[in-house]
């Protein structure tokens, strides 16, 4: 139980996808200037992240091993996540047009989201077996989505700033989103 444990806390704090990776910044830049949007995309990459993880994952294990075509993996597991993406594209349409106004060109861009794709490709790499791929997958989703959210709360409140003429608008962005990943460096002891 403590190995999951050390797993998630891992994924989320020390490891963390996009604060400590820098994978998935285009999402984390361009839907995080308002909570709701940050929230729900969230929501989308935390789904795709963890059902691709588990298919590709019995992709990898099942089908190109076995088969000896492991150069096919990143190929496999594009056409995993673009599925996935599709549903969850087809669901929020439905289900919140609002949201899926928000998310905009961003939603469709979870098909190309390196984090998404760099977490399936870390398991296989790490060699974990089921319930550790899906540990690392749950801890990534969620750190994914505590970034994106405490960006998006920083950014809200940088809208009220007195921030300089020259540092306004992606300047400050960048600045916050540098000194969050360097705060997110301190974890690195965590574990």
């Amino acid at each position: 139980m403590s190995e999951f444990f050390i797993i998630v806390v891992g994924a989320i704090f020390v490891n963390n996808i996009v604060l400590s990776k820098f994978l998935g910044v285009c999402p984390f830049l361009g839907v995080s200037k308002k909570l709701s949007s940050a929230i729900g995309m969230g929501g989308a990459v935390t789904f795709v992240m963890i059902f691709a993880s588990i298919i590709t994952w019995l992709i990898q294990i099942f089908l190109l091993e076995p088969l000896g075509i492991g150069y096919l993996q990143t190929i496999a597991f594009i056409l995993v996540i673009a599925s996935l993406v599709q549903f969850v594209e087809m669901v929020i349409r439905k289900i919140s047009p609002d949201l899926y106004k928000a998310l905009g060109v961003y939603l469709p861009l979870i098909t190309t989201n390196c984090a998404v794709l760099g977490v399936a490709i870390l398991n296989i790499q790490k060699s974990y077996g089921l319930f550790q791929m899906i540990a690392n997958s749950v801890g990534n989703a969620i750190g994914f989505t505590l970034a994106l959210v405490l960006f998006a709360g920083i950014r809200e409140r940088l809208e009220e700033a007195d921030i300089p003429k020259s540092l306004q608008g992606i300047p400050i962005s960048l600045i916050t989103a540098a000194l969050m990943s360097v705060a997110f460096l301190g974890f690195t002891g965590l574990l």
